[in-house]
């Protein structure tokens, strides 16, 4: 845990040393480009022997894809209670989405020629799901149904296999609710390269989506060009702003939760008005952690990842946020400077504001995905949204009365560009 004031020397430099420390190892390069390369010229070998590796699990031609009837299994496993909530989750996160469907359209533009936009459904998707200790079966929410409202024709989701080689039945459960139509048991670097290059069992895809640890992030990068990505959403990331009359048991709480990720290299940031809310949150901390199952991992990413930063002015937690452009951002505040800070705060993934706003809502059913920008990436990427699932295609069609109207346009930049071939290409229409 560390402190830090916004009066203190090189405050800047230091806030973003600790942001930015090691998320991104130098070693991590190398090893995923070692293993992208091997995915890329063997295919399905290189596939399972790094599946067999990391995740020890023995994963094959005849296992790798999920059978239907697993699938039915799990979803017929599931308690009605959990079907019921699982359902609504869904329900949100379709009703939010559904209102942000891009439109086509077409009008004449000023020389009277017909000018718009067309959106088409990306034709195949590849969905990265962690699994391991923390199936994230809400992750499938955030990005499964935007795909199918889309109207993608292909989902397929990639997702690590257990060491028994198998798959948490909750998790296929709403992988089948979501109606994902292929899903390959394999994770990691090796799975984002089996999306990027193909394999004999693995179709390529055309973009890939999905949150992932520092391995995927990279492999994400690294095979961008080759298919699209969504964004490169890394250890998740929180920062609670609390003014003076801020509860501090609350903001406790929502901490703690960031924190329970545990992959050891969350960020977790407290924006508190004076010494005294420090103190306070502190105490929380240590009384709230005891009774926790994952106590030992918020611990570890405590140890380093937990900034406290003590300001005195709004402006100055303001100025905070729009630097760090944090992944989730919670406001406790008095309703006047909620309103000043959902005002000003321009680079947050997300924005959680008043106190009966826990992040938790945002990672699991208000609507809005919860893959988000991390690390600073907040300052030129958004979260995931719907319109990241098509494509955008312009459309321009002239006839002989508006392209006169146009030539004069056409003839000046060709002349000044030097490029009289592209002012004939134009002219010949018109002689």
């Amino acid at each position: 845990m560390e402190k830090l004031s916004v009066t203190a020397k090189n405050f800047k430099k230091k806030l973003l040393y600790f942001q930015r420390n090691n998320l991104f190892p130098k070693t991590i390069f190398k090893i995923v480009t070692n293993i992208l390369k091997d995915i890329k010229d063997c295919g399905n070998e290189a596939l399972f022997s790094y599946t067999q590796k990391f995740d020890q699990a023995k994963i094959t031609t005849r296992n790798i894809r999920i059978k239907k009837s697993q699938r039915l299994a799990s979803r017929r496993a599931l308690s009605k209670n959990d079907l019921k909530q699982i359902k609504k989750a869904i329900a949100s996160v379709h009703d939010f989405h559904s209102k942000t469907i891009p439109q086509s359209w077409l009008e004449p533009n000023l020389h009277g020629a017909m000018v718009g936009e067309c959106f088409y459904p990306i034709q195949r998707v590849g969905l990265y799901i962690p699994g391991g200790e923390v199936p994230l079966a809400s992750s499938v929410v955030m990005s499964a149904v935007l795909a199918k409202i889309a109207k993608v024709p292909e989902v397929f989701v990639a997702t690590p296999p257990q060491k028994s080689g198998g798959i948490n039945p909750q998790l296929l459960a709403v992988l089948d609710l979501c109606e994902v139509d292929e899903i390959f048991l394999m994770g990691g670097a090796q799975a984002i390269g089996a999306f990027a290059y193909g394999t004999e069992s693995v179709p390529a895809v055309d973009k890939i989506f999905g949150p992932g640890n520092a391995y995927v992030v990279e492999a994400k990068r690294q095979v961008f060009g080759m298919v699209g990505i969504d964004l490169l959403p890394g250890p998740s990331e929180v920062m609670v702003i609390g003014d003076n009359n801020a509860n501090p048991a609350y903001i406790a709480a929502d901490l703690l939760a960031q924190a329970e990720h545990g992959t050891g290299k969350e960020k977790v940031y407290a924006v508190l008005q004076g010494k005294s809310l420090v103190e306070a949150v502190l105490g929380e901390l240590e009384q709230q952690m005891q009774g926790l199952s994952h106590r030992e991992k918020i611990k570890r990413v405590f140890s380093h990842g937990l900034l406290f930063i003590e300001y005195d002015q709004l402006e100055q937690a303001i100025a905070v946020a729009n630097e760090i452009a944090p992944e989730h951002l919670e406001l406790h505040a008095k309703e006047g400077a909620l309103k000043k800070m959902q005002k000003k705060i321009t680079t947050a993934g997300a924005m959680l504001i008043g106190e009966s706003t826990p992040t938790v809502l945002g990672d699991f059913t208000a609507g809005p995905s919860h893959t988000l920008p991390t690390g600073g990436t907040g300052r030129f990427f958004s979260g995931m949204q719907l319109r990241d699932f098509y494509r955008r295609t312009s459309i321009v069609r002239y006839d002989q009365s508006s392209l006169l109207k146009a030539a004069p346009v056409v003839e000046t930049f060709a002349k000044i560009e030097g490029l009289d071939a592209h002012g004939n290409s134009l002219l010949k229409r018109l002689s």
